[in-house]
């Protein structure tokens, strides 16, 4: 069965860091690449960044730029977002995907394409 488990949300201050971590299993892992996505109240679901778990390629959205860092760890196939210098724009529920990596050029930021979804964690930044 595969599953995407999302944990690490909360509540914190303008200016807080948060660390969401998405277990991944039944599926291979090395294989995939892992998105993280956000839904904000009113707004669209949006890409934020992407991690190739084959060629370690990255990508992020221009709104985290310098802010987030995506990581990977294969020996617990588990994606990591660290958000440093959070706002309250950020505020979102954030949810991992994974998509197999079936061709060699895709957009990271197209949901459409992201086969497996997880069920979200809540991240609300006050202030």
């Amino acid at each position: 069965e595969v599953q995407l488990v999302e944990s690490g949300g909360g509540l914190v201050q303008t200016g807080g860091s948060l660390r969401l971590s998405c277990a991944a299993s039944g599926f291979a892992f090395d294989d995939h690449a892992i998105g993280w996505f956000r839904v904000a109240p009113g707004k669209e679901r949006e890409g934020v960044s992407s991690i190739n778990n084959d060629d370690g390629s990255i990508w992020y959205a221009d709104s985290v730029k310098g802010r987030f860092t995506i990581s990977n760890d294969h020996a617990s196939n588990t994606v990591f977002l660290q958000m440093n210098n959070l706002k309250p724009d950020d505020t979102a529920v954030y949810y991992c995907a994974a998509l197999e990596l079936v061709y060699r050029d895709y957009d990271p930021s197209d949901p459409l394409i992201y086969e497996y979804w997880g069920q979200g964690t809540q991240v609300t930044v006050s202030g």
